[in-house]
C-alpha cells in the first residue's frame, strides 16, 4: 500500500517579509533579468514597472500574477507576493488526501507502483519524504531496521531523503563514491535554495547538513566533478554487494495548487545489469 505522509507547510505570513516592491526586486534580480526585459515579458512600461519596484505605483491583482508568472515565482511565493501587495492568496494548499486531490494522489500512486521492482519516492519541496514504493521501503531495509533508521538520520522530524543521505548516520558510509555524490547533491540543494529565497525549510536544510561532520566547507561553492559517463550514478555497498543506481526527477506540469507545484517524483534505475538482477531478487521478481 503506498499511502502519503502528512507533511503540512503553512504559506507565507505576511509580516515576515518585505513589502511588494522589494520582493518584485528580488524575484528579477534573481531570475537575471533587467528592468527592460521584464516589462517586455509582462508588457507594460520600464517606467511603471520601477514605480511598481519603488512602491510609487501599487499593481493590481492581475499585474502581480503576470509579474508571478513572467518571474516563474513557485505558487507558495506567488501568494506571497500577493499578500504583499494587499491581496488575498489564490493559490490553494490542499492535503493529498482532500477529493479534488484524488486524481493527483492516484497518478503518484500508479506511478510510484509502476515502477516496481525499482525505487520511486515522492518529496516535497524541502525534501521531506512523501510517499515511496515497495522496492524504496527494501532498499532502506538494507541498511538495517527503517525505523531506527529514520531515526538516526532525521531524529524526531519528518523523514528527509537529504538528510539520511548525508547524516553519518545514515545513508552516507553506505555510499562508495560520496565525494562525487556528495558534493554534486549538496551543489544542487545550494542552487535550489538560491533560487528558492523564501524557503526557509530548504535553507535550514543546507545549514544543517553543512554542519554535519565530515561535510567539507568548500563544498557549498564548489563545482561539481566533470565525468565520464553520461549522468553520476550512486554507488552503494549493501546486501554483500555493490549496487549502482541513477535517477530522474519529475515534476506536474501545469500546477494550480501548492502542495502540486512543489511534489517532485524521484525515479531510481539500475545503471548496471548485477544492480537490476539484485532489485529483481529483492523484490521476488524474476529477471
Amino acid at each position: 500500500m503506498i499511502s502519503p505522509a502528512a507533511s503540512p507547510i503553512a504559506l507565507a505570513d505576511k509580516t515576515t517579509h518585505p513589502g511588494f516592491g522589494t520582493l518584485l526586486r528580488q524575484w528579477r534580480v534573481l531570475r537575471s533579468l533587467s528592468q527592460l526585459e521584464l516589462a517586455l515579458l509582462t508588457d507594460i512600461s520600464q517606467r511603471h514597472l520601477s514605480f511598481l519596484e519603488s512602491g510609487r505605483s501599487r499593481p493590481s491583482r492581475e499585474m502581480v500574477l503576470a509579474l508571478g508568472n513572467a518571474l516563474d515565482v513557485p505558487l507558495r511565493e506567488r501568494n506571497t507576493l500577493l499578500t504583499a501587495a494587499g491581496f488575498a492568496p489564490v493559490y490553494e494548499q490542499r492535503p493529498l488526501r482532500e477529493p479534488d486531490m484524488v486524481p493527483v494522489l492516484q497518478a503518484l500512486q500508479l506511478t510510484l507502483a509502476h515502477h516496481e521492482p525499482f525505487p520511486a519516492i515522492v518529496a516535497d519541496h524541502a525534501w521531506n519524504l512523501v510517499m515511496e514504493n515497495r522496492a524504496a521501503q527494501a532498499l532502506y531495509g538494507l541498511l538495517g531496521d527503517p525505523q531506527e533508521f529514520w531515526r538516526r538520520s532525521c531524529g524526531d522530524g519528518p523523514r528527509n531523503v537529504m538528510r539520511a543521505l548525508f547524516h553519518p548516520q545514515g545513508m552516507r558510509p553506505f555510499v562508495l563514491n560520496w565525494d562525487q555524490v556528495g558534493r554534486t547533491l549538496l551543489r544542487r540543494l545550494c542552487h535550489e535554495a538560491a533560487t528558492q529565497p523564501l524557503n526557509s525549510a530548504l535553507r535550514q536544510l543546507v545549514d544543517d547538513i553543512m554542519n554535519y561532520p565530515g561535510t567539507p566547507a568548500q563544498w557549498r561553492s564548489a563545482a561539481p566533478w566533470p565525468l565520464a559517463e553520461p549522468v553520476l550514478s550512486i554507488e552503494m555497498g549493501m546486501g554483500g554487494m555493490s549496487i549502482k543506481l541513477f535517477s530522474m526527477i519529475a515534476h506536474f506540469g501545469t500546477p494550480q495548487d501548492v502542495t502540486v507545484d512543489e511534489l517532485l517524483l524521484e525515479t531510481f534505475f539500475p545503471a548496471d545489469a548485477a544492480t537490476e538482477a539484485f532489485l529483481r531478487g529483492l523484490a521476488g521478481v524474476a529477471p
